[in-house]
């Protein structure tokens, strides 16, 4: 894949942020405010815990979101990887030479302070996501 990455997230799609997170908190982890991504659709809240991956709940919103397919079919469940890249362009680029479908274009993220994010898909790895560093 990508050889200058940087593990980021991992995300979860689940049907309640709320309940998905009291779990979590049980267990020590930190709970950021829950935000509606417009442009997704979606709800997020990422979680963190020292020396463990941070893990971004992911909520739809309304039946045009994008993740209803997949809660519909595999339920509360992790579903994307996220890594960091220096420049998501050129990234983007790669990934795509080697055969990864993009979902859209790189587009801001409120979760993430307006840094441009994109999905891709490719049947050997599953879902990803690319989040540009900060500068």
């Amino acid at each position: 894949m990508l050889k200058n990455s940087k593990f980021h997230h991992i995300g979860y799609v689940t049907d309640d942020i709320t309940t998905t997170k009291e779990v979590y908190l049980i267990g020590g982890y930190d709970a950021s405010e829950t935000i509606i991504d417009h442009t997704q659709r979606v709800k997020i809240c990422f979680l963190t815990k020292d020396y463990f991956p941070t893990i971004e709940l992911v909520e739809p919103v309304d039946e045009s979101s994008s993740v209803n397919k997949i809660l519909k079919k595999s339920g509360v469940s992790p579903y994307h990887v996220c890594y960091e890249v220096d420049n998501i362009d050129k990234a983007f680029d790669e990934l795509t030479e080697i055969g990864f479908i993009p979902l859209f274009r790189p587009v801001e993220a409120l979760a993430l302070n307006n840094r441009l994010i994109c999905y891709f898909y490719k049947k050997e790895v599953g879902f990803i996501e690319l989040v540009e560093k900060k500068l």
